[in-house]
């Protein structure tokens, strides 16, 4: 048998005879001819079956999602048949043989038919492999290669936090329970929050990236009850602007690299990559409010926190007036913010943290966080906790703790932003939400309730 040819690689075989090994993608018959796009990993060439091939009766049966494999020559296109700027647009393989290898059901809608989102979502199997999906998924690949490539020049050190948990991160209520060993309850951990500060005593500068849980009942376009978490986590630092000047040049390591890998990706969904400059433009949250006030009338003075609208506006702001699709709001109220937040001293009541706003949403949460064991304690009791819940955690505090800080960013969200998609769903391969785990949970889908 001959040896698998990629199509990515066919232009360095025109007049040879290739075997390659994919997907029947398209089918068109012309006359007596019939022509196909074949698709493998690595992309897609057209191939056709003249009259007098011996594989002319087999590619009769084919239809679309045949997996074959396909011995034939690679043939340079007449000049008046070359698609410039298309991938193998200069050449085509005429096909002399066809193996079916798996077959293909008729296909329940036109391939690249507009659908619904649950009836994309209920056919994942199949949509995942539509050329947007695939796009979207190659994009958000190389988000997380970034992610760590970027990191570990920094030194930081990965290390794998725990999915199931006595108690939840935030101390909320929020979190689904797991029955455990012993009559015991555990959770699905909301956040690796505590873990990646035990492990600042560790490495001094840590991340991980996995999943994580919220059984919260949102019904919107940006929430997800399971998401991918990238967090990360730096000793030593002197307050929260340490964090949001690492976090600025993170964002703009992701921004080139994906300019480099996903130019074709990004110009298939029709989105720009983000405009970020050296320095994003950052206020407190009052000082928000207090523009929001002044140009748009909306009072929220008194807010502790911003309305998804709110993020809408000052996203648009800072896109016109610094050119910057990113902003920084800091200074959240220490009522509004977990036990572990460091409170500003030089002003007394907001904390040293802040939300990365891109694109009229929150990507970002981060900050400085509570170090010193005595004051982290009376953190927890502060949120009407109790400090013996937190034992496992406390002892890192004991023993001597850095000022440290850092932040959790949601992959699916930031490759939402970065992709101009409607929904999160869309990117997210197997969203779980209040309506959904795979199938619908019910026979149908609730209405999007919130923004």
């Amino acid at each position: 048998m001959q040896e698998r040819t990629f199509i990515s690689d066919l232009g360095k075989h025109v007049g040879e005879t290739v075997s390659l090994s994919g997907w029947i993608d398209v089918r068109r018959d012309q006359g007596k001819m019939v022509f196909f796009d074949f698709r493998d990993r690595s992309g897609k060439v057209q191939g056709v079956v003249l009259p007098g091939s011996p594989a002319i009766d087999t590619a009769k049966e084919m239809r679309v999602e045949y997996v074959v494999r396909v011995e034939g020559i690679v043939n340079k296109r007449p000049e008046k048949n070359v698609q410039a700027g298309k991938q193998n647009g200069d050449i085509e393989l005429e096909v002399k043989t066809i193996e079916v290898l798996s077959h293909s059901e008729v296909l329940p809608f036109e391939k690249e038919a507009e659908l619904n989102l649950d009836t994309y979502l209920d056919n994942l199997p199949l949509t995942l492999r539509r050329p947007h999906a695939r796009a979207t998924f190659k994009v958000q690949t190389e988000i997380v290669k970034a992610y760590r490539t970027f990191l570990d020049s920094e030194k930081f050190t990965e290390f794998q936090s725990p999915k199931l948990i006595g108690d939840d991160a935030e101390g909320g209520a929020n979190v689904f329970s797991v029955p455990y060993f012993y009559g015991k309850t555990a959770h699905l951990g909301t956040s690796p929050q505590f873990y990646k500060q035990i492990m600042v005593g560790v490495f001094e500068r840590v991340y991980t990236i996995g999943n994580v849980f919220r059984a919260e009942k949102h019904a919107t376009t940006r929430h997800l009850n399971e998401y991918t978490s990238m967090d990360a986590e730096m000793g030593f630092i002197k307050d929260h602007h340490d964090i949001m000047v690492l976090e600025t040049r993170l964002m703009r390591h992701i921004t080139e690299h994906l300019r480099s890998t996903c130019s074709e990706e990004f110009a298939l969904v029709g989105a720009e990559l983000p405009a970020i400059p050296e320095v994003v433009p950052t206020m407190k949250l009052r000082e928000a409010q207090e523009l929001l006030f002044k140009e748009t009338g909306a009072d929220k003075r008194t807010e502790p926190d911003l309305g998804p609208e709110d993020e809408r506006w000052l996203c648009e702001w800072a896109k016109k007036e610094k050119g910057s699709d990113f902003i920084f709001i800091t200074h959240y109220p220490v009522d509004k913010r977990p036990m572990y937040t460091y409170e500003d001293p030089n002003d007394p009541g907001y904390t040293n943290s802040f939300d990365l706003l891109f694109r009229g949403v929150e990507i970002t949460t981060g900050g400085q966080r509570r170090h010193d064991y005595q004051n982290l304690v009376d953190g927890i009791k502060m949120k009407g906790l109790d400090p013996e819940k937190f034992s496992y955690y406390l002892q890192a505090f004991k023993f001597g703790m850095p000022p440290h800080g850092g932040w959790g960013m949601g992959l699916e969200r930031l490759t939402q932003k970065m992709l101009g998609l409607a929904n999160v769903k869309e990117a997210t391969l197997f969203p779980r939400d209040i309506n959904r785990i795979d199938q619908l949970l019910s026979g149908k889908a609730a209405d999007i309730a919130e923004e």
